[in-house]
């Protein structure tokens, strides 16, 4: 008799095993991106039907689990963005799994280290500027914010499911919110007027490599041999427990907040997210490039040495990726420190990021105008004669009493400042050269030459300049905006 009881008893334990299951992203309070093929998906017993019945359409879409897996997948039409509430029905294997509370809007997913991470009620010594009354009237944003806070988990192989259920808008659940993506989705719901869930997959510490699977990190010199001890600094194990279940959860796209982790090795990052970002795309059904990645600048922070050109150099890589990659930008963030943060990694002005996020999907994926979005950057220099107003500026500096100025002036011009700056003197950070590449402080004014504004410069240690440099350290507080309160990227023109 026990013979035969012994496989009734295992057959009942994995048909039990294969019964309909759902991921946890797919759940009550979710969030699908609006007017799409949003794909849906689980575990059924092999070979089973799995019905799946949407409430705005009435419409019925059927899958076939998997022979092996078991896995069903179905593309489901999604409508128009609102705040109404939906419904979705999936039956199989005799059971029916109710999700409700569906909201249909804009869906973006964030990734990252700790300042993507760092939810808005802080880290310990941490603090989020302006967190409790982000989260005290978070409330007002119940029926417009969702947010998925995943687990961290670590795999050495490609897992199919992660813990990261969504939560509603609540001062209880907003305070654990990534605050960069809380800001953001804030925003852009209040720009657009229609609903924005935000998908936070971020680990602090972590490397880029971490996110990037064993099939190609096999092909760089440094393979797979691990940066340390740590589990956050181990490659490949985010994209194994966090990133592979997730990947195909239709977005709009993805916002990515790192680097830190990754700073002295800049050349190799350049190509590295490139080709992560290409990957995911792929992973995501978008290998042309389409889905936007907007990531952000990384932070002031003494790296072992303030004065030290590391962390500005990662920057400057940050900046070329921007411009190199398709859909890609980047959002500088040289005056969010206060001078108090040099060695506080996780500055605390979050706010202001996720505004300069929003803004630029906004105008470049919602086709949004009347405000700016972009960063000012260097765009030339040249030597000429200084004017009668140069003159006035110098008398008044210490240049007058150097006896290696010769009268003349460098001029400097920038995009996106088609209205000037924000200061016309007093402009602090840049530091010039001359032949011998010594940088030494310098004195900079704003004007104009009757068509475009400028900025002039003098350096009173420096006989020819032939060099110059912006905020072009680990740690300085960029102080210099347009007019609209953007500012200036780092740079250096001795590359």
């Amino acid at each position: 008799m026990k013979r035969f009881l012994l496989p009734i008893v295992l057959m009942a334990v994995a048909t039990n095993a294969l019964a309909l299951e759902l991921p946890e992203i797919i759940g009550s309070d979710m969030m699908l991106q609006q007017q799409t093929e949003a794909r849906l998906w689980g575990w059924a017993s092999a070979g089973s039907q799995v019905c799946v019945a949407t409430s705005w359409d009435n419409a019925v879409h059927t899958a076939t689990a998997d022979a092996r897996s078991g896995r069903w997948e179905v593309r489901v039409r999604t409508p128009k963005a609102s705040y109404d509430s939906h419904s979705i029905t999936v039956t199989g294997d005799g059971e029916t799994r109710r999700i409700g509370n569906v909201l249909v809007g804009e869906v973006w997913f964030c990734s990252g280290q700790s300042n993507m991470e760092m939810p808005l009620g802080g880290f310990w010594n941490c603090p989020v500027e302006g967190s409790n009354e982000a989260i005290a009237t978070a409330g007002k944003y119940r029926r417009a914010i969702r947010m998925a806070t995943i687990a961290r988990t670590a795999a050495a192989t490609p897992a199919d499911r992660v813990r990261g259920r969504w939560e509603t808008c609540e001062p209880q659940h907003a305070q654990h919110f990534s605050a960069v993506g809380y800001f953001f989705a804030r925003t852009l719901t209040d720009l657009l007027d229609v609903p924005v869930g935000i998908i936070n997959c971020s680990w602090g510490g972590s490397a880029v490599e971490g996110w990037m699977p064993k099939e190609i990190l096999e092909t760089y010199p440094d393979g797979l041999t691990p940066m340390d001890d740590t589990e956050y600094h181990r490659k490949m194990v985010m994209y194994n427990g966090m990133l592979h279940p997730l990947a195909g959860y239709t977005v709009k796209g993805f916002l990515w907040n790192q680097g830190e982790t990754n700073v002295g090795r800049e050349q190799e990052y350049f190509e590295r997210f490139q080709t992560m970002v290409r990957l995911w795309r792929k992973l995501w059904d978008q290998p042309a490039d389409r889905l936007p990645i907007y990531t952000v600048e990384l932070p002031g922070y003494s790296y072992g040495d303030r004065n030290g050109d590391a962390a500005a150099r990662f920057r400057e890589v940050q900046h070329r990726i921007a411009h190199t990659l398709e859909h890609c930008g980047c959002v500088s963030t040289s005056d969010l420190v206060y001078d108090y943060e040099v060695e506080q990694i996780h500055a605390t002005k979050k706010r202001e990021i996720g505004q300069r996020l929003a803004y630029m999907a906004a105008t470049r994926d919602y086709g949004m105008s009347g405000f700016w979005a972009e960063n000012p950057e260097f765009e030339r220099m040249c030597v000429v004669e200084a004017n009668a107003g140069d003159r006035k500026v110098i008398a008044g500096s210490s240049v007058a009493d150097n006896a290696n100025h010769r009268g003349k002036v460098v001029e400097m011009y920038f995009t996106n400042c088609r209205d000037g700056f924000d200061r016309m003197q007093d402009i602090e950070g840049f530091e010039a050269a001359g032949d011998d590449g010594v940088f030494h402080p310098a004195v900079v004014w704003a004007t104009s030459n009757g068509q475009s504004p400028l900025l002039r410069l003098v350096c009173p240690a420096v006989a020819e300049v032939k060099s110059v440099r912006y905020c072009f350290k680990n740690f300085v507080v960029g102080r210099l905006h347009n007019s609209r309160q953007q500012p200036i990227v780092p740079f250096r023109t001795d590359k």
